[in-house]
């Protein structure tokens, strides 16, 4: 499991990396839409991560008491690993996590939450299944993603 203080460490070694010509994604409580910003500095209480298409989000540390955030993370830390420097990369698109920012603002009923994270476990199998069939592996034993 991911540790909250390793997550701020690595989010705040991320910072002084970080690249000022590059946008960042945010994820504000205030407002449905997200805002793009330089990433001049993180406040106080937010941490950053990637997608697999290169988009950075700045994300509140109370997201990390989400179900859905933390099973987004355990994915990254199964596929990724823990880099020590670097920032967080998550295994989705900036599309998913724009749709899960948005669904974790809107506070997710449980059934909601349920099925979006059965959603994420599909996800990820599918992703798995197409790398496997674009590697050429397709005529060799099926492959099946566990949850």
């Amino acid at each position: 499991m991911i540790n909250t203080k390793k997550i701020i460490r690595k989010a705040r070694k991320w910072q002084k990396k970080a690249n000022i010509g590059r946008k960042i994604i945010t994820a504000s409580r205030l407002g449905n839409t997200m805002a793009i910003k330089k990433p001049s500095g993180v406040d106080k209480g937010h941490f950053v991560i990637n997608t697999t298409n290169k988009r950075h989000f700045v994300i509140p540390l109370e997201y990390l008491s989400d179900s859905i955030f933390l099973q987004l993370l355990k994915m990254s830390e199964e596929e990724f690993g823990l880099s020590s420097d670097g920032p967080i990369l998550l295994p989705c698109d900036s599309m998913l996590m724009n749709h899960v920012v948005l669904l974790i603002q809107r506070g997710l009923a449980k059934d909601l939450e349920k099925a979006m994270l059965n959603s994420l476990n599909t996800y990820r199998c599918s992703s798995c299944s197409t790398t496997f069939f674009h590697e050429g592996h397709a005529d060799q034993q099926s492959l099946v993603c566990g949850f």
